[in-house]
């Protein structure tokens, strides 16, 4: 065991940076397995809860005071692991209801939806988590802290809370019978004012999307 490990894995388990970057390896190794696709009846809702998990992670980063890193320049890490391989596996998995509508910025008034893809977020995600684990696996622990919380305001932190805004209106939709009124690979008709008709796809989308993405109705 090297120096690094050996000093991390002695630190106190009640420390803010050990909970911290539990949280995030946690996180990462949860979006592997399920991009790994050996479950994805549960991906849906086991997405859910690992995105609010980690969410609590940045939201316990954004209370806490700026952290300082001990370095005026950040040490090289090297070359960024690849995450092509995870983004396109999810995907896979997550097709039809990959792409959802998001407003970047709430406080920025007349702002136009974009559209955004839950496997495009997520590998982003767990890009920026992975640097600062790295600092945190070489004991640089004041840098990785630094890092998870600024990129957290920058960036992981508004993707993380519009992918669960996106997975959590998607389990309601399913287990609420609602049908969506756009989406990719489903055949569904327009919008109409026909409640039968409203019903019947709130059905369809129950069947065939709600079924293999592990999601039933509410009884």
């Amino acid at each position: 065991m090297s120096d690094a490990m050996l000093h991390s894995a002695l630190r106190d388990p009640g420390d803010f940076s050990v909970q911290i970057a539990d949280q995030v390896e946690s996180f990462i190794v949860a979006v592997t397995e399920v991009a790994k696709g050996d479950e994805p009846d549960s991906a849906i809702p086991f997405l859910l809860l690992e995105v609010s998990q980690l969410l609590l992670a940045g939201g316990r980063l954004g209370a806490h005071e700026d952290f300082v890193p001990d370095e005026r320049y950040e040490p090289d890490l090297g070359p960024e692991p690849d995450v092509d391989d995870l983004r396109e596996r999810l995907a896979a998995i997550l097709d039809p209801v990959d792409v959802y509508s998001e407003v970047f910025d709430p406080y920025e008034p007349r702002k136009a939806p974009v559209a955004c893809r839950i496997s495009d977020d997520l590998a982003d995600v767990v890009t920026d988590l992975r640097h600062g684990l790295a600092h945190y696996r070489a004991g640089r622990t004041a840098e990785a802290l630094w890092w998870w919380q600024f990129s957290y305001f920058s960036n992981w932190g508004s993707t993380a809370s519009a992918t669960l805004r996106a997975l959590q209106s998607l389990v309601a939709h399913v287990r609420l019978d609602q049908p969506l009124a756009e989406l990719d690979g489903l055949d569904t008709d327009s919008p109409t004012d026909d409640d039968d008709l409203a019903e019947e796809a709130g059905k369809v989308m129950a069947e065939e999307l709600g079924a293999p993405l592990g999601l039933r109705p509410a009884q």
